[in-house]
């Protein structure tokens, strides 16, 4: 009976996991066959758990809407993780889950044993969080695009650019990444061909969503794309430098966001970006290597005055 009760919370937590499952793989992921599979499905729907079967050679399962949360098996870590993921939510930049978040977790405490109760508290006392300073996403439409990545269906929205002009977008979603003050969407945009990054809080999510897509091959490093992304879109003065030491010692001192490209086994070009050009001229001369630039006339001038006041300091001293 034991067997039976966690295979049967195990076959729900797979129809929550994506949309459609066929019979046999979910008895190859149970380890049964589709008859114990078949049974299963009967027992959840007993319990209420609405589960839609589809007969055929494309059928399968699928979870319907309205289906009751079930119990939760967590371990140790997992309880912890969950803990602090509510406790960091209740003050994050998803807008709306902050008193949910707090009532969640406040039924979580009652139940974690003691000494688990103890590590959450103690990271609660000593940790101090600094306000997230960026623009609150509805969680409501960080579920849409989640849901639309998961399932691969085509997602369309409305778009507001940064100079506020709107206009109507058609994407193949693929993942979410939050870099700590903004969400953002990766996706295969339809009108320019390529991969794209969308800042989330100026999206607003169709429904319903388009049809399915089958999945092309992602950017490599997801996180890597949208930084270079937001880097591009930030920085608006930017210089190509010519740097007399080998890429391998300039990327150390680098973000990763920052493109390096080696010429030679002494030689890399840098693709450098700031706000201002003083900034840029500052960025440069701290790669402590000899380097060249072929512009823009701002950089020019503002290594030139920096490069005064160093003369005139090394002098006086």
């Amino acid at each position: 009976m034991l067997e039976t009760s966690a295979r049967l919370l195990r076959l729900l937590s797979l129809l929550q996991s994506r949309t459609d499952w066929s019979g046999p793989q979910l008895a190859a992921r149970l380890g049964v066959t589709t008859r114990t599979v078949r049974n299963d499905v009967g027992r959840l729907r007993s319990l209420g758990y609405p589960v839609h079967a589809t007969p055929g050679v494309a059928g399968g399962y699928r979870l319907g809407v309205g289906a009751a949360l079930p119990p939760l098996l967590l371990d140790d870590e997992e309880a912890v993780a969950v803990a602090v993921g509510l406790r960091t939510a209740a003050s994050g930049t998803v807008a709306g889950i902050q008193e949910t978040s707090v009532r969640a977790l406040a039924k979580l405490e009652q139940v974690l044993p003691a000494h688990l109760r103890e590590r959450v508290n103690a990271l609660q006392r000593y940790t101090v969080a600094t306000a997230a300073g960026g623009p609150i996403v509805a969680a409501a439409t960080l579920t849409a695009i989640a849901a639309a990545c998961r399932d691969h269906q085509r997602l369309r929205f409305d778009y507001r650019a940064h100079d506020g002009t709107g206009s109507l977008r058609g994407v193949e979603p693929h993942r979410l990444v939050h870099t700590g003050r903004r969400w953002y969407l990766v996706a295969w945009d339809d009108e320019r061909h390529d991969w794209r990054t969308f800042r989330v809080d100026r999206m607003e999510p169709r429904s319903p969503t388009g049809p399915r897509f089958a999945p092309r091959e992602p950017p490599h490093d997801v996180a890597a794309f949208v930084s270079r992304g937001v880097d591009a879109a930030l920085l608006r003065h930017r210089a190509r430098v010519t740097v007399h030491a080998p890429a391998r010692e300039i990327v150390r001192r680098l973000p990763d966001a920052v493109a390096v490209e080696a010429v030679d086994d002494r030689t890399c070009l840098v693709h450098a970006g700031a706000d201002t050009p003083h900034l840029l001229a500052v960025h440069i001369a701290m790669l402590d290597a000899d380097f060249e630039v072929d512009g823009p006339p701002e950089l020019v001038a503002a290594l030139r005055r920096i490069a005064g006041r160093l003369a005139r300091a090394a002098r006086d001293a």
